[in-house]
């Protein structure tokens, strides 16, 4: 892709717009450095516009509550069915799901998910395992406590997100990164368990 289309530039505005009052967990970073990251990811393993446009609007809908119907009318069905695939459903009677299930269904929903939805996951993974071995690495054991749960729940869900790209991407660069960033966390955990 030879500079950024229109299109391009509108997911880049809404992605900046839609998560501008959120932070990284226990940072001050903005949060849309994260689909931003997702998105490069994306590019640099050359799939197409449409997909790193997903990848820039990938949790708008779950943490920002822009309607799913804005993203299709603005970015057309194919983005906002990748989208709705990877965007927890965290409510239910008004009554937040335990993050087992909601985790779980996510899973669930990425194994029916199409190729290109399973990459923008594996790009979404790779970055969180990576910054979060960072953190640990600087912060320690502390850093678990922004999160719902611990370090083994977490290589629990990410080994499984891992194994269920592996199906849908095969033998994949990006895979291979992922695999990769996912046994540094653990590495991480390891090491800041003092174990």
């Amino acid at each position: 892709m030879e500079g950024y289309s229109e299109r391009y530039e509108a997911a880049l505005v809404l992605a900046a717009r839609a998560h501008r009052p959120q932070s990284r967990k226990g940072s001050d970073i903005p949060y849309v450095v994260h689909p931003f990251h997702v998105s490069a990811i994306l590019l640099r393993y050359g799939f197409p516009e449409e997909v790193a446009i997903a990848g820039l609007l990938h949790d708008v809908v779950e943490d920002q509550e822009i309607p799913l119907a804005r993203i299709e009318s603005g970015f057309g069905p194919r983005v906002a069915e990748m989208v709705q695939a990877l965007s927890e459903k965290k409510e239910e009677g008004g009554e937040t799901r335990p993050w087992e299930m909601r985790k779980q269904e996510l899973l669930d929903q990425l194994r029916r998910a199409s190729p290109q939805t399973a990459a923008i996951k594996a790009a979404d993974t790779l970055h969180n395992a990576r910054r979060m071995a960072a953190d640990l690495r600087r912060e320690g054991p502390g850093f678990w406590r922004f999160f719902s749960r611990g370090p083994q729940q977490s290589l629990w869900y990410y080994g499984n997100v891992l194994a269920i790209v592996r199906e849908h991407l095969g033998p994949h660069p990006l895979v291979d990164e992922l695999a990769s960033a996912v046994r540094d966390l653990e590495r991480a955990i390891t090491e800041s368990s003092g174990a």
